[in-house]
């Protein structure tokens, strides 16, 4: 039971950035998540903020749907393994 109340104590912590008040107080902050992009619902705009996503991409994105997991998009020959690997902690492929 310590080691799980410690582990959860850890994953709070780490996601807690230090600020300061106007008063020069430490405060903590909590930082903000980035949501991921489901691959198989986004519009073509919301896919075009990913690195090495243009409109040809994000329309070719759309037209291979539906994924059944992200890394169909290497498999469909979507996209190359190289744009793949900068973005795939960015997307999701929901059912």
């Amino acid at each position: 039971m310590k080691a799980l109340l410690a582990a959860l104590v850890a994953v709070v912590v780490s996601s807690i950035t230090p600020a300061f008040s106007a008063q020069g107080e430490p405060v903590l902050v909590a930082q903000a998540k980035t949501e991921l992009i489901d691959i198989n619902r986004a519009k073509a705009e919301e896919l075009m903020t990913l690195k090495g996503i243009g409109e040809a991409r994000a329309a070719a994105i759309i037209k291979g749907r539906p994924y059944a997991r992200k890394d169909d998009l290497v498999r469909k020959k979507i996209m190359p393994q190289s744009i793949y690997d900068d973005i795939k902690d960015k997307i999701i492929a929901k059912q």
